[in-house]
């Protein structure tokens, strides 16, 4: 990234719960301020956002699902203006309530939640999704009756290495690491990790270095501390870490809830963002990269953070609090890790933060 060049946020939020849809910002890279610069709310319940770039111009794309029903994902241009502008059609996904997404082998792919699937769409040259052109559909269920009587896929992303795709399903407990076919888009199931019962995978984050991978669970605080073998395409669970305290206060009226976990640039620091407990937790790691250590939390400067975001300098650390309505940003103290409120912004049901 050049030193001209104007870092921007793109903030995702529920449109069904008073939030403006899309919200771009800009950002101040010496004081990690946001200013609002433009908004749309013609996709519904944007909540959650992936940069890329157009294939036949390299101008940068902002791709969004529609964690509807219906589900759906869409493409934008932000121009000078700073007002996203919807490229091609929005495409329904062929799956329920689509949470995340992400660029692979030149496709977009969603985790649809509702009804537990990856789905594989093309992408075309000026960037705009084409027609499904595959969905992997998951199978199993996990202890919990409430929240795993079925498949849930959370996250879909690919590896470091650009050659599997993984995904994290919170009703089977388990991380599905897939291949993508290049010449049809097809998902193939390779191997699949499974977790301790009852945990709940949402989403993961690897280490700089490739060679771990750390699943944070949502229906119990901890993170699972995986070796990821990029050559085989196994991810092997090592164990578990609380990215709480024992004594937080956890009991049948508060329960914890994390939703996000990002890896510093240099491998040092892990933090997860704790909905209910409304905190960030920071975790160092050692050498090994297989020893997270919990060394504080501290409060997200609001309530109920679904997103946690890491800026481009690793100096920034932003939280999405979806009920209070605001972006917070924090600045990480580089020796420590520890993240020190610096501000907030205005954003009705924030859901998700990205740079670009």
């Amino acid at each position: 990234m050049g030193a001209d060049h104007a870092v921007r946020a793109f903030i995702g939020s529920f449109t069904s719960a008073g939030g403006r849809g899309i919200t771009v910002a800009a950002v101040d890279r010496d004081t990690g301020e946001l200013t609002v610069l433009g908004s749309t709310d013609v996709v519904p319940d944007p909540s959650f956002l992936a940069v890329g770039q157009a294939p036949a111009t390299g101008d940068t794309v902002l791709y969004a699902v529609s964690e509807s029903s219906e589900g759906a994902a869409a493409a934008f241009t932000v121009g000078a203006d700073s007002s996203p502008r919807l490229i091609g059609e929005v495409r329904p996904v062929d799956g329920n309530s689509p949470t995340h997404l992400a660029l692979a082998g030149g496709r977009l792919l969603t985790a649809n939640y509702g009804s537990g699937s990856v789905t594989v769409l093309p992408v075309g040259d000026d960037g705009a999704p084409g027609p499904v052109g595959a969905v992997l559909s998951h199978e199993g269920r996990g202890p919990d009756e409430d929240r795993q009587s079925a498949p849930h896929a959370h996250q879909v992303l690919p590896d470091p290495s650009g050659t599997w795709v993984l995904s994290v399903d919170l009703g089977t407990d388990s991380v599905r690491v897939c291949a993508l076919e290049p010449a049809t888009g097809a998902l193939r199931l390779h191997s699949e990790a499974a977790l301790r019962p009852g945990s709940g995978p949402r989403h993961l984050a690897f280490h700089p270095s490739g060679g771990h991978a750390y699943v944070l669970n949502e229906l119990e605080p901890t993170v699972t501390v995986c070796r990821w073998d990029a050559p085989a395409g196994l991810l092997e669970p090592l164990g578990e870490t609380p990215v709480l305290p024992h004594d937080h206060g956890e009991g049948p009226a508060v329960r914890t809830y994390p939703s996000e976990v990002v890896v510093s640039h240099d491998g040092r620091f892990l933090w997860t963002a704790n909905r209910g407990h409304d905190s960030i937790s920071v975790l160092t790691l050692d050498e090994t990269a297989e020893k997270p250590a919990l060394a504080a939390a501290v409060g997200c400067g609001g309530r109920w953070p679904r997103d946690l975001a890491l800026d481009p300098s690793g100096q920034w650390l932003y939280a999405a609090n979806e009920h209070s309505g605001n972006v917070s940003w924090f600045a990480v103290d580089a020796e420590t890790g520890i993240p020190a409120h610096a501000g907030s912004i205005e954003v009705p049901a924030a859901s998700c933060v990205v740079f670009g």
